[in-house]
């Protein structure tokens, strides 16, 4: 397994972004001055270990509330985010599924229209950017 935080390198192909976490309520809220206040939309970067595994379907995992407890099969690699959230990894060509590891169980809240969990496409010498925001424990 990878672990590495750095930038991604000029060649080679992968992923790369950033992770925020964001929780409370985001719902836009008017003071008693009449103006709206924010609860910090954008989150806060975030570390965690990100486990990279072959594309996913609902099927092959057990989701337990927002978090998912069981996925079919292991990781095929790792990345962990630096302080700033930000991560890249290098991989093969393909198509993968992304989940972030948390206490209690694997985040992912991405689906395509075939039930494929967090699906990222690695292309031949191309970086795919994937900005993944933590949200199961925010209020909209």
């Amino acid at each position: 397994m990878t672990i590495s935080c750095k930038p991604p390198l000029s060649d080679g192909q992968g992923i790369q972004g950033k992770v925020t976490w964001l929780e409370g309520n985001q719902m836009p809220m008017i003071s008693e001055d009449g103006k709206s206040s924010e609860v910090n939309p954008k989150g806060v970067p975030a570390e965690r270990m990100l486990l990279i595994y072959p594309l996913t379907n609902l099927s092959d995992a057990a989701r337990e509330g927002a978090l998912f407890s069981r996925v079919k099969g292991e990781p095929i690699d790792s990345v962990q985010s630096d302080a700033d959230g930000k991560y890249s990894i290098q991989l093969a060509p393909g198509t993968y599924s992304v989940f972030v590891k948390e206490e209690e169980g694997l985040f992912a809240n991405m689906f395509d229209g075939n039930g494929s969990i967090q699906p990222v496409v690695v292309k031949k010498a191309e970086w795919t950017t994937v900005d993944i925001i933590i949200n199961y424990k925010a209020f909209f």
